[in-house]
């Protein structure tokens, strides 16, 4: 057991992990963002700077429910984007699966008369299958055509976006006209919520960390998971060992449509703490669900893994909350914007110097240990350089 204990603990083998090297990756990439952003709102009010950054990084400790709340649907949006990475895809339609997730879950709601503990289960799952659906297009034409995802989800942003938008005003049941947005759901389409005051945090935090777990299981214990990986690594390859990537496309765009649908549901059934019955609403505008893109900055600061993925959504969520107060002291809330763009970059700069610095490591050892193979049995002194000159002599003379 102790032996164990002392295995775990070995930071030897911690530092040259694989996740060891993201999460250092990781940080550094957040220290430098808020660093950046400390600078730019020192240069904008130096006298205000330090009470303003102070709110970025604490004030959203003061609202702990809010940061909940807002984390989960990037959170979903995160997993979304991520998993498809882990097969090689850019999932950059997240926001109108997100937007089409939302949708469904609000004509589920409306529209389907359900007794309570059942009618917000099947409004979640009405979002899933929205967002599934979705997604399946653009990977069907991946899978069939070859056609590039990334072309084929911007698309479908627009189109998810519009359809949305006119669905909503032509349905009578949803759609209040002279306030320009939904109505309130039934409160037995509304997401429990979790008690916790001021706040509209609600069950779906908690769904959506269980399916981050179920993904980390999915993707690291289980054949299917092997396999799309093995895809996303080399599709070549892993087509030549027998695995199906036509199939492992579109189930891969299917499932990840699905994740970003639920974010939309979580989003859109939650209660409103304050408004007796009330619910959040939706206001049909013509503009893309920016909760979509917002998954990318999550996945690329989680390095794709479905626990770093929760991990990197509250935390954005927390500086965003607390951008929020940055108002208060004469600062503009987008400047959490920047500081997440920077961080991003940071992000994707650093896993990019990690992967060369690995490859120039690996090649040093590789030409290490080539020199030491071929000095085997040379000699090393002059004692043994006479004693071969000796051997050599003494073959000779019996030859």
């Amino acid at each position: 057991m102790q032996n164990k204990i002392l295995s775990l603990l070995d930071f030897k083998k911690i530092k040259k992990s694989k996740g060891f090297s993201s999460l250092t990756a990781a940080l550094l990439a957040i220290a430098l963002g808020l660093i950046f952003g400390f600078i730019v709102m020192l240069i904008a009010r130096p006298s205000r700077a330090i009470p303003g950054f102070s709110k970025v990084l604490f004030g959203g400790f003061r609202r702990i429910g809010d940061v909940f709340y807002f984390a989960t649907p990037i959170l979903m949006t995160g997993l979304s984007v991520g998993f498809a990475f882990k097969m090689g895809l850019f999932n950059i339609g997240a926001s109108g699966q997100y937007s089409m997730g939302m949708f469904f879950a609000l004509y589920a709601g409306f529209m389907f008369d359900l007794p309570d503990g059942i009618h917000w289960i099947v409004c979640i799952l009405a979002g899933f299958l929205g967002g599934m659906i979705w997604g399946f297009i653009p990977g069907l034409f991946k899978a069939i055509s070859n056609v590039n995802e990334v072309i084929t989800c911007i698309m479908f942003n627009y189109i998810g976006m519009y359809l949305v938008d006119m669905w909503v005003q032509s349905n009578g049941t949803m759609y209040v006209s002279s306030q320009t947005r939904t109505d309130y759901l039934p409160a037995s389409a509304q997401l429990p919520s979790l008690g916790i005051p001021n706040s509209n945090v609600n069950i779906g935090f908690i769904i959506a960390i269980l399916i981050a777990i179920v993904l980390y299981i999915i993707l690291n214990k289980t054949i299917f998971g092997y396999e799309l990986k093995a895809t996303g690594f080399n599709k070549f390859a892993s087509k030549y060992a027998g695995i199906n990537d036509k199939r492992n496309t579109i189930l891969t765009m299917v499932i990840a449509g699905g994740l970003a649908g639920l974010g939309g549901a979580f989003a859109i059934l939650a209660p409103v703490s304050g408004i007796a019955g009330g619910s959040m609403t939706y206001e049909p505008i013509n503009v893309i669900a920016a909760n979509g893109f917002n998954g990318i900055a999550v996945a690329l600061l989680g390095n794709s893994s479905p626990i770093g993925i929760i991990f990197s959504a509250i935390f954005i969520s927390h500086i965003q909350r607390g951008g929020t107060l940055t108002a208060l002291n004469g600062f503009k809330p987008e400047i959490i914007d920047i500081v997440i763009a920077v961080i991003i970059y940071f992000t994707a700069f650093s896993l990019l110097m990690k992967t060369a610095l690995g490859n120039f490591i690996n090649s040093h050892r590789r030409r290490k240990n080539r020199v030491e193979d071929e000095n085997i049995g040379a000699p090393t002194s002059d004692d043994e350089v006479v004693v071969a000159n000796q051997e050599v002599r003494s073959e000779g003379e019996e030859a």
